[in-house]
């Protein structure tokens, strides 16, 4: 067991569990498939490439680019129409995996796909997530 593995797994917890208390301490995590080498978001029990139980936990530095976004203008859940309208963003965490985020400075206009983000962590409902800034002016 690594280091990472030590400081927030629990053999009581599954990975969606173990995730989220990583997520509450203001660190973002991802599994590493020990069989195939595989990173992936979100948690599961066994690799989505070669279905191995043999994973682990690594933790992420912070650093991604912006694959993808889009804003919505319609709450398809009543919980965020109070926030029309909001961001949702695709990212790619420079350890490999990709995720689904919020850009929490997201300019009106202009295209962002490619843009350098950095990790930030908000609450929202209660709990802490992970959320993304867009760096000045940087690109991959």
């Amino acid at each position: 067991m690594n280091a990472v593995d030590k400081k927030i797994a629990s053999e009581a917890q599954g990975p969606y569990e173990t995730y989220r208390d990583a997520l509450e301490s203001k660190r973002l995590t991802f599994q590493h498939c020990r069989a195939c080498g595989n990173d992936w978001l979100p948690p599961r029990e066994d690799c989505p490439r070669c279905w191995s139980p043999d994973w682990e936990w690594r933790e992420a530095s912070g650093e991604a680019t912006v694959v993808s976004w889009v804003v919505y203008h319609t709450a398809f859940d009543n919980r965020f129409a109070g926030r029309l309208p909001y961001n949702v963003a695709l990212v790619d965490l420079d350890e490999g995996p990709r995720m689904i985020t919020n850009l929490v400075n997201l300019p009106d206009g202009g295209d962002v796909i490619g843009r350098r983000a950095e990790l930030v962590f908000e609450e929202d409902h209660g709990r802490m997530l992970p959320r993304f800034r867009l760096k000045d002016g940087t690109s991959t």
